[in-house]
């Protein structure tokens, strides 16, 4: 007996083949061409032979999107896209892992618990499967969200992404670090593109452009979502854990001493990644404000593995009770 999440992506799989085959296109852009069709119910590529059209418009409406979950969706459609980008690798086609996006989920839930509503951005939304998860688990909450990527194949995933799962996303195409058509928002999640930046003559705008040489894309990301946040609102970064130990640390520790409260550096398990130099941390920001206070303590905690219930449980304890007395001084 096959799970929602596994017959959802059976049927992800088995359609995108057929359209790749038919419209002569990669994998990836399949998923995002069935995605699309299986939203409206129909197949929507004239292309398609008239064969192909009835089998997949069996296959969806045999489906019944309208009895799945959204974290079902999420799910099964990036197992999809994780299969795609085995197929079609380019270095920024990373995703988040699964239990980091559900552990940011769980961060920006506990953090914002005090809002009835939230504006929040992603400016690397990649195929919005970070943004999502953080947005199924809000938990009743009213969310505006908006997605920024420079890739048009993965706006496209995250725009069918966020359809299936009934999210009203606004996705823009465009470079992350070039001025924004967004309102400022409450809450920023972002997991970081790393390496260098390779329009000097846009970095040139950043404080945080390098005084010598090139600059960094993740310390210029970190710049430009604290322009886009409201005061008081809070950022929540995946960084590599040699944030503070490169070149131009110093000069990024000057900028957020002026523009930001450090709330946290969550280090995540390191067996997660394929050596020590790939590891990462959760990173947050509280932007400064009139009513904005400093915590007692920084939250710093290693985190154990994931599959690791039991500890995982009461690290999540830690974390409620280290927010709950912050919110009470």
């Amino acid at each position: 007996m096959m799970t929602p999440v596994e017959r959802m992506f059976t049927v992800l799989d088995e359609t995108a083949q057929i359209l790749q085959e038919e419209l002569q296109c990669t994998y990836l852009e399949a998923v995002a061409e069935t995605g699309e069709n299986l939203f409206h119910g129909d197949v929507l590529q004239s292309e398609v032979s008239e064969l192909n059209a009835k089998r997949l418009k069996k296959q969806y409406r045999e489906l019944m999107l309208e009895r799945f979950q959204n974290e079902e969706i999420r799910k099964a459609f990036q197992l999809a896209v994780l299969k795609g980008m085995r197929k079609h690798v380019q270095p920024h086609h990373q995703m988040t892992p699964d239990a980091v996006s559900l552990f940011l989920a769980y961060l920006v839930r506990e953090f914002t618990r005090s809002h009835l509503a939230l504006t929040i951005l992603d400016p690397a939304v990649g195929t919005a499967n970070l943004l999502t998860a953080v947005l199924n688990g809000l938990r009743g909450k009213q969310a505006a969200s908006y997605g920024v990527d420079v890739d048009d194949l993965l706006v496209k995933l995250a725009y069918v992404n966020a359809n299936l799962q009934k999210h009203p996303v606004q996705l823009f195409n465009q470079d992350s670090l070039r001025p924004l058509f967004v309102e400022l928002v409450d809450v920023v999640v972002c997991d970081l593109p790393v390496g260098y930046y390779p329009d000097e003559d846009n970095a040139a705008r950043f404080a945080l452009k390098a005084k010598e040489g090139r600059s960094y894309a993740h310390h210029l990301f970190i710049e430009q979502s604290l322009r886009y946040t409201k005061e008081g609102g809070y950022l929540f970064f995946l960084i590599p854990n040699t944030l503070f130990s490169s070149p131009q640390a110093g000069q990024l520790n000057e900028f957020l001493k002026e523009a930001a409260i450090v709330q946290g550096v969550l280090q995540l398990p390191l067996s997660m990644f394929k050596n020590e130099q790939a590891a990462k941390s959760v990173f947050i920001l509280q932007k400064k404000g009139p009513n904005v206070k400093k915590p007692k303590h920084v939250l710093l905690v290693e985190l154990p593995r994931f599959s690791n219930k039991s500890a995982m449980q009461a690290m999540m304890a830690k974390i409620d009770a280290w927010i709950a007395a912050e919110k009470e001084s």
